[in-house]
This record gives structure tokens, sequence and C-alpha cells, in this order.
């Protein structure tokens, strides 16, 4: 009995030392389990993702100093090259310092108004380097800071486009408080409407992949008004106003093109196969513009220039902007044909019929372009044109929430700017003298000229 008994204490002793071992096993799946669970709810932040908005923030800034500042640097005459210049690089920083302070605030505060943004972002108020920003995919997310870098650049060349359309004659500092005002009024409610979850017009399910109706259509309406209001140049459809150096806004172009791939593909917000998508529809459907241009100006003209090719390239960039991640390619290509030949008969036939002085042409491309862009979105999304659209998506209802979006728009810069024209005329004035204008706006303006005989 000694034995047995030691034999038993002996199984016992066994059988208590085992338990935790058996627990922990017996622990471990549902351990695993909560692991899982609590893994899957985490956000995640790639690496990648944000190297590429990074490099994509970078080639934005690219696009307007120097791409945009170049092309219409090249478009003015010599005597002005320097003023657009430094309209285009002021409006750049000046927009960027308003952005933090209260833009983003206002475009994505993170508020429920279908209009604005709010002020809970004012000052970047509760953003920090550990605040997220939310991406397509769910539960994949960005930094905040890299998110609002990104907007901000949007929000620049925005109106440094506009500065294309009232060239040569408008006063520097009118361009200045023009844009704070513009920036405020205009472009951040536009953008919270169109881009914020909460926006007027992103709850239409309108589609803007990059900035259509945002950013082009946007710009092209506020220089056509300020063109008009302005009116036109001193010896306007009597004294040459051809484009100074070709050279100088084919390299812009150029720069814009290669820029463009961060406004387009990096607005998928992230390094997947939607940005390859993006990017792939703005090779081709610019190709395309270029060369239907180039045939259109052919076709009317008896030769293809320089100007009408470049001028080709931004209607195809503008024009897929919106539709880039849900068209597909051969979409795209149809999309770079169409366009350029609506922004010629604009740039040639009806701006001579209305006799506005829309310098650059900025309405005939960008506004246009934007115009035709946005509509068309609506019907290159269907499957049958390899767009990203369901087994039942309809073109007749999507193109009809494409043209309500293109409307508001349309409606919204033009009233806005038109009224905040005025204002900025009652401050400071629009026009520089005319004395000032002849001479040109490097010397007058800026005491520097662009070249030296």
């Amino acid at each position: 009995m000694n034995n047995l008994t030691k034999l038993t204490g002996l199984a016992a002793a066994l059988a208590a030392a085992a338990l935790p071992a058996f627990a922990q096993e017996a622990a471990a799946p549902v351990a695993e389990a909560v692991a899982t669970v609590t893994e899957a709810a985490a956000p995640i932040v790639d690496k990648g993702d944000v190297a590429w908005m990074m490099t994509s923030t970078l080639l934005v800034l690219f696009m307007i100093i120097p791409g945009l500042a170049l092309f219409y640097g090249g478009l003015v005459r010599s005597k002005n090259m320097l003023s657009v210049l430094m309209q285009t690089t002021m409006i750049t920083s000046v927009v960027m310092i308003v952005w933090v302070l209260w833009g983003y605030s206002f475009a994505f505060g993170g508020g429920t108004n279908p209009f604005w943004g709010g002020l809970g972002k004012v000052f970047l108020a509760g953003v920090t380097g550990d605040s997220l920003a939310a991406t397509f995919t769910d539960g994949v997310m960005l930094p905040e800071y890299v998110f609002i870098a990104f907007q901000m650049t949007f929000a620049a060349i925005t109106p440094a486009l506009y500065v294309g359309a009232f060239a040569e004659r408008m006063k520097f500092s009118a361009v200045i408080l023009f844009t704070v005002l513009w920036v405020t009024v205009v472009y951040f409610p536009i953008a919270h409407m169109v881009w914020d979850a909460s926006g007027l017009i992103f709850n239409w399910g309108a589609i803007d992949f990059a900035g259509g109706t945002v950013v082009h259509i946007n710009a092209g309406i506020t220089g056509l008004m300020a063109a008009i209001v302005l009116g036109p140049r001193v010896g306007f459809g009597r004294e040459n106003m051809a484009p100074h150096s070709m050279t100088l806004t084919m390299v812009g172009a150029m720069m814009l093109w290669v820029g463009w791939f961060g406004f387009n593909a990096g607005s998928n917000l992230e390094a997947t196969s939607g940005a390859t998508l993006a990017m792939l529809n703005t090779f081709v459907a610019t190709a395309a513009a270029v060369v239907s241009w180039s045939a259109t100006e052919a076709l009317f003209r008896g030769k293809a220039s320089g100007l009408g090719a470049a001028s080709g390239m931004v209607a195809g960039l503008v024009a897929i902007t919106p539709a880039c991640g849900t068209s597909g390619p051969v979409g795209a290509i149809l999309l770079g044909l169409i366009v350029s030949p609506v922004c010629y008969f604009f740039v040639t036939k009806v701006k001579a019929m209305f006799k506005y002085d829309d310098s650059l042409d900025v309405f005939g491309v960008h506004g246009i372009g934007g115009i035709v862009g946005a509509v068309m979105t609506g019907v290159l999304m269907a499957p049958g044109f390899g767009g990203t659209g369901g087994d039942d998506f309809s073109i007749v209802s999507q193109v009809i929430i494409q043209i309500k979006a293109v409307v508001v728009t349309i409606a919204w810069a033009g009233i806005g700017s038109i009224i905040l024209l005025y204002i900025v005329k009652a401050v400071t004035g629009l026009r520089v003298a005319t004395d000032d204008e002849r001479q040109g706006l490097d010397l007058t303006t800026h005491g520097e000229s662009a070249y030296h005989s």
C-alpha cells in the first residue's frame, strides 16, 4: 500500500504539473483568435503607399513650378514673362499657407455640412504625426500629414491655372487678394462638396477621380469671368500677341504631363492596381489628344503647330482627370480623340465670336476640357467601354449625376468669382495702368526683365 500510495501521489503531482501546460495549449487558439480580430481591426499604414503619396505630392508641385509657370511664361509676350512666373509662384506659396491655417479644415474638417468642412481643424487642430486619413480601402490608412500635403498641392495649382485668363493686365496685389478670397469662398467648398464623404456632390454619386470639376471647371469658369470683368488687353485683336517662346511653352507642357501622373495616379491614394489604371489612362488619353488636336489643326489650318500639340496635350490631361480611375484604356483613347476638336472649336471660333480675351485659353482648354471629361466620365465608366462600373451600371443615370455636378460647379465658381472680383476691384483695383500694360508688367510691377539685350 505504501508503494501504491507513492505511485498515486506521483501521478497526482505529474497531473498537477501538466495542468498549466494543458491550459496554455487550450488557451492558445483563443489567444490567436483574439489577436487576429485585434489585428484585423487595427488600421494598416503601408510604407509603400506613404512613399508613393509623398512622391505624388512632389509631382503635383512639379506641375505648378516649374511646369505651369514655364508653359504660361512662354505663351505671353516677353515683357510679361516674369510677371507670370511671379504670379504662379506667389499664388502657390500663399495658398499653401492658407491651406494649413484654414483651408484644410474648410474642405476636410470632418463636419457633416454638405457645403463645407467646418472649423474643426483650423490651424490643423488635433492633427499629429499619429493622425490617420482614410483611403479607398477599408482599414488601409495614410498619415494625415501626407494627405494634407497632397491636397494642398491641388489647392495651390487650381488658382494658378486661372492666371492665364487675365495674363498681362491684372495688378499683382489684386491677383493675390483675389486668390485668398477665391480659395476660401469657391475652391474649398467645391473640394468639400465633391471629395468629402459628407459633401453634397459626393453623396449624389458623382465621379471626379482627380479634379475635373474641383480643379479644371472651377479654374476655367473663374478665368472666363475674370477675362470678361477685366476686359481685353490693350491692342487685343489689332496687335501681335503671339507667344514669345514656344520652346518654353513646349517644355512646360511636357513637365505638366510628367507631373500629372502624381495628380491622377496619386489620387488613388494607394500604390495599387487602381493607381496603375489611372497611370495608363493618363498616358493614352493625352497621346490621343495630341494626335487629335494636330490632325484637327492640319485639317482646318493646313499645318500642325507646336502650340496645337501643347494645347492638345493639356486638353487630354484635363479631360482624363475625372475619368482616369474609372475608364478603361480604350475609353481613355476615345476621350482624348473627342476632347481636342471640341476645345479647338472654343479656342478658335467661340472666343472670336464673343470677343472675350481669355489670354491663354484657360476657359477653352481647362473649362471646356473639364466639362467634356466630367460628362464623359459617366459614359466611359460603363463596362461596355472597359470601365469599372458593375453589371447594373446605367450610363443615363450616371451622366445625369455628372451633369448636375458640372452645373453646380459652374454656378458656384461663376457667381462667386464675379462677386469676389468686384470686391477686389473696390479694394485694390483690378487692372494696371494703360501705360504700364504697354511697357510690360515685368518692369512696371517687378522692376526687372526676363531677358537682357
